[in-house]
């Protein structure tokens, strides 16, 4: 039998933050890497979102790294297709094909304690790996509602995040269910295409204009001939949304200006007032997350668009069954019901130390050390890990603060000499999420009055960071040994129990 390859680290996930993640490796030095994808090319998240519409509701120049700046975006909101061709041509630049392996699905990761490494199990193989970096990112499992009667429904139905592109709306009477970022983004482009539209809203979401338009060739070309120019753009747009976070973590009440503003919005747009009550929302600007779109209302306010202010109970044959009893028959169901986030499928596929998976340690909710660590799971490290996530800015920020703590995780490997490993103190975790935790408490997304994907089953925000990005920056800048436990091979215990004794 052939000997399992083996590797320095796994990266697991090809979207933006194992992208990163494999950068950096290889700007460290490491260069003994796979990154293990499980579709057929790169691009996580906006590799599977191809819906009509889908595009970033952050600015562009915000939403790229740091270190692979693009003068060239086309618009200030960058679509779908432009983001995941930016992501190819990271992969490209920074010369990873070579350690990427596609249709690469991880089903199981296994701590080996006396080996001090993780045997990993994919559908083309095993493999092991010194360290761990998951990046499987939370917006890659859809979350499609168990709904009597669906598996019955002799239409079309198919979840937003996995578009069937062959299925033709044109003349067909559509549900859409949800009205969470993607929906808002699909209405507008199918509403014309569609001869009946029917959206389920159980509850109304804050929407502001997007302010999107081209941008000029002579701005492309002056951020090609003078970077710096481009690194300002990106430097002012961060700058303002560090200074709006105050208002998300700690002042909720001076969101009370851009509540009034979403409201206008929706005035300008819907004349009829008692469809424009059905789309105010009543709870706090921000709780859940505001949205973007300057043709989402127009579209609801055409005459062949239904909104039913309630969710989907039942699938009756052809027709959808609102929770309110009102009936609809429809050709076609999509879902827009967001992603596993909360309950990280991927944390099934984990076995840590004490023989558990990282779901079952996980049962009363995630928590991780500075967003990248777990108790149990020596030498795993997760980028976009338990409340990491944000409210008003990039995510790309984030992630380049987690792959600075990665890098230093594997330094202080390094440094350690032999067969080491680095375990998450229990204490340690402990003590970074009740702080995060009460942090939490004085945010909008847990005294705004709303129930949003943020909050897990027990109604505690895993999810969110409740501060600056330049914040999270400086507490993820190092790692701090005193958080973890030193872990020795087996051979390493051996050795130094001998020279104990000779010693002796």
């Amino acid at each position: 039998m052939g000997q399992r390859e083996h590797v320095r680290v796994a990266v697991i996930g090809s979207g933006f933050g194992g992208l990163g993640a494999a950068v950096r490796l290889r700007r460290e030095g490491i260069t003994d890497f796979v990154v293990l994808e499980r579709a057929g090319s790169v691009g996580g998240t906006w590799r599977d979102n191809s819906y009509p519409g889908c595009a970033c509701d952050v600015p562009s120049h915000l939403y790229s790294f740091s270190f692979a700046p693009n003068p060239d975006w086309p618009r200030t909101f960058s679509g779908q297709e432009h983001i995941r061709a930016y992501l190819e041509r990271v992969a490209d630049t920074f010369r990873l094909r070579s350690h990427i392996r596609l249709d690469h699905e991880v089903l199981m990761m296994r701590w080996d304690g006396d080996e001090l490494r993780w045997e990993i199990e994919t559908s083309k193989g095993t493999m092991t790996a010194d360290v761990v970096v998951s990046a499987t990112g939370p917006l890659s499992d859809p979350k499609t509602p168990e709904i009597p009667g669906l598996a019955d429904f002799p239409g079309k139905v198919f979840h937003s995040s996995r578009w069937d592109h062959d299925y033709d709306l044109r003349g067909k009477r559509v549900a859409m269910i949800g009205t969470g970022a993607s929906a808002i983004q699909i209405v507008p482009e199918i509403q014309p295409q569609a001869a009946k539209l029917t959206l389920f809203q159980r509850t109304p979401p804050w929407v502001l204009p997007r302010m999107d338009r081209k941008i000029t060739g002579v701005e492309r070309w002056l951020h090609r001939q003078l970077p710096f120019t481009g690194s300002a753009r990106r430097g002012l747009l961060w700058g303002i949304r560090e200074l709006q976070v105050s208002a998300f973590t700690k002042r909720p009440n001076e969101l009370g200006l851009i509540e009034s503003l979403a409201k206008a919005n929706i005035a300008g747009s819907i004349k009829d007032p008692a469809l424009r009550a059905r789309l105010t929302p009543s709870y706090r600007i921000g709780c859940k997350r505001i949205l973007l779109s300057s043709d989402y209302y127009p579209a609801l306010a055409q005459p062949n668009v239904d909104i039913v202010a309630s969710g989907l109970s039942e699938v009756r044959g052809s027709s959808v069954v609102a929770a309110d009893g009102s009936e609809t028959e429809v050709d076609a169901i999509i879902f827009g019901t967001g992603f596993h986030v909360t309950d990280l499928p991927i944390a099934e596929r984990v076995v840590g130390a004490d023989g558990i998976t990282l779901a079952e340690s996980w049962k009363d909710g995630m928590q991780s050390l500075r967003g990248a660590t777990a108790a149990g799971f020596p030498n795993w490290m997760t980028i976009i890990g338990a409340n990491t996530g944000l409210g008003n800015s990039s995510m790309i920020l984030m992630i380049e603060s987690q792959l600075n703590y990665m890098a230093d995780y594997l330094r202080q490997l390094s440094v350690l000499g032999g067969r080491a490993a680095l375990a998450a103190r229990p204490s340690a975790v402990g003590s970074w999420n009740r702080r995060v935790q009460e942090r939490m408490e004085r945010t909008v997304w847990k005294s705004g009055g709303c129930n949003s994907w943020y909050l897990d089953a027990n109604g505690r925000n895993t999810t969110l960071w409740p501060g600056t990005t330049g914040e999270f920056r400086r507490e993820t800048r190092r790692v701090d040994l005193s958080e973890y436990e030193v872990v020795r091979g087996l051979t390493e215990s051996a050795a130094a129990a001998e020279s104990v004794d000779v010693a002796s």
